[in-house]
């Protein structure tokens, strides 16, 4: 007996009820925990703006105050984000039998492959989504047999949208570096340079007969440097703002950005990991393409070294391997 899949829950599921294992806690319902009627317009950045400076600040007063923007006139063409969002919805499109080919090796400790259960969840609790991982850069950590074969495009164009994010990538890292005071490739070396890892992540979230019980991605900061994310058109991202959760409000093919645990680390606590989730709709499939820029797993990380004294600005996290800081977090152990 294989794993079961939230899809093929969600199309055996009658109509108002959910298994009891998808029903959050009261604190986490949200239903009861979203701000009504409230969006939340987190910043937009206009990537093209020439004014280097002007760039640099909001990016800098975003990833500061934030942790989460949306930029815009990124370069990266309207029809290669649609490529890639097809071959996605596709792909999880396909009968069951033909996903479950790259399906997670249960003893492996690599995320990639199709997957539904990702994280140790206090109360045996699950999120309302299945998903897909597999890195598109660099080519020396691509592992091709989690790409899917079907549709024939796929690899196509995931390698078209990995070549169109380097740009973005070079630019929010040097605009990053400098805002702390740091030489432009100094933040970028530290998570890796050239090693960098580009994780991609599908996630796919069926109709939910009871969206103000379930979450589909439960509150989490990522535990990448940077997240780069494109949705469909169905909502579903809430960020956290003075303990209160709203809907964010999303601008079709803007890439969203999130500041990621080990961006916060190596500024050492300057720039804020945005606490997020994700809620579900009751008859639209939601998907988003989140891609995580992370180092590589021995790559050891912590506070640079130039934003830090043992006099007025001590480390305020540990320096650790990436590795056993993802065990960490995905087994719930403190850091």
């Amino acid at each position: 007996m294989g794993v079961e899949r939230v899809q093929d829950i969600a199309s055996a599921t009658s109509e108002d009820t959910i298994p009891v294992e998808f029903i959050r806690s009261e604190n986490e319902q949200p239903g009861m925990t979203t701000v009504p009627g409230t969006v939340l317009e987190c910043p937009t950045i206009d990537f093209s703006d020439p004014d280097e400076e002007k760039l640099l600040k909001q990016i800098f007063e975003a990833s500061t105050d934030w942790g989460m923007y949306q930029i815009v006139n990124h370069d990266i063409s309207n029809e290669a984000i649609a490529k890639l969002q097809a071959v996605g919805k596709e792909f999880f499109e396909l009968p069951q039998e033909e996903k479950e080919v790259y399906a997670k090796d249960p003893n492996s400790k690599s995320v990639e492959g199709y997957g539904t259960f990702l994280q140790k969840e206090l109360e045996g609790k699950k999120g309302w989504v299945d998903h897909l991982f597999h890195k598109i850069w660099p080519p020396s950590a691509i592992n091709y047999h989690f790409w899917p074969k079907n549709p024939a495009s796929y690899r196509e164009a995931n390698e078209e949208y990995a070549k169109n994010l380097h740009k973005v990538v070079e630019k929010i890292f040097k605009l990053l570096s400098l805002g702390l005071g740091l030489e432009a490739q100094e933040l970028k070396k530290a998570v890796g340079g050239d090693d960098l890892v580009y994780l991609l992540k599908i996630n796919y979230y069926p109709p939910c007969p009871r969206p103000d019980l379930a979450l589909g991605v439960v509150a989490h900061t990522d535990m990448s440097a940077l997240t780069i994310l494109v949705p469909n058109n169905v909502q579903g991202l809430q960020a956290c703002r003075d303990g209160q959760w709203y809907d964010v409000k999303y601008i079709p093919n803007a890439l969203v950005i999130h500041i990621g645990d080990q961006m916060e680390i190596m500024s050492n606590g300057k720039y804020k990991a945005v606490l997020h989730r994700t809620t579900v709709s009751k008859d639209k499939t939601r998907i988003s393409w989140p891609v995580f820029l992370e180092p590589p797993p021995d790559h050891i990380i912590g506070p640079h070294p130039k934003l830090v004294n043992d006099k007025e600005n001590p480390p305020k996290y540990k320096t650790k391997k990436y590795s056993e800081y993802v065990y960490n977090k995905l087994n719930k152990i403190p850091q």
